[in-house]
């Protein structure tokens, strides 16, 4: 019983060490979002992601069938909800994914496309914790199904062309700004005074 007591004692000593340590090291560093990921911090989130994510839905197979339409409509999709913190070419490279942390990740390298189907739609369906991944799922078969169509359009982010990416950029959101110029622009063809200084292009690439 001794021996168990003092083992106890010993791991609370040793938690209550590594509070202390990571409270002096959270106090010299800040908690600013700017920095990166050291690589145990790396490590750790990658082990939970893994960890999250339960074992019966690590092996689900896509039920969607990948057809030149299917990717279609995942690019759609893809342009219209995700581009603005993964940008259209997956690289993560805009104002809000790289002002993230961790930052948004290059979905084109192998951390990405290593993972399974199943692991890819779970993180849509569900998000991830302490990040800027937000659960996308509805709860509804039509939901679901859009997401098999992201997973399958993802797959094709390391090979997308120019000419792809055009057609994204038609498809991005547009800011208040840049809806307020067009339709100032409308006026103007209609008549009205001239519009006014045209909206700083976009964040999207």
């Amino acid at each position: 019983m001794k021996a168990v007591l003092k083992a106890f004692v010993l791991l609370l000593t040793l938690a209550l060490g590594l509070a202390a340590l990571v409270f002096v090291w959270l106090g010299s560093r800040g908690i600013s979002a700017r920095a990166e990921p050291g690589w145990i911090e790396t490590a750790v989130a990658q082990t939970m992601r893994r960890l999250a994510i339960p074992s019966v839905d690590r092996s689900r197979e896509n039920p969607v069938a990948v057809t030149p339409e299917i990717i279609a409509a995942g690019m759609g999709h893809y342009a219209d909800h995700c581009a603005s913190c993964h940008a259209n070419d997956g690289s993560g490279k805009t104002e809000i994914g790289q002002g993230l942390y961790p930052k948004a990740p290059d979905m084109r390298l192998a951390a990405t496309q290593s993972l399974t189907d199943a692991q890819l739609f779970y993180i849509i369906e569900n998000g991830v914790r302490l990040t800027g991944m937000p659960a996308w799922g509805t709860g509804t078969p039509e939901g679901a199904e859009q997401t098999w169509h992201l997973v399958h359009f993802i797959r094709e982010l390391p090979r997308l062309t120019t000419d792809q990416i055009e057609q994204m950029e038609a498809m991005n959101p547009r800011s208040p700004a840049e809806i307020r110029q067009e339709i100032e622009e409308q006026r103007f063809l209609e008549g009205g005074d001239a519009p006014s200084t045209p909206a700083a292009p976009g964040h999207v690439h």
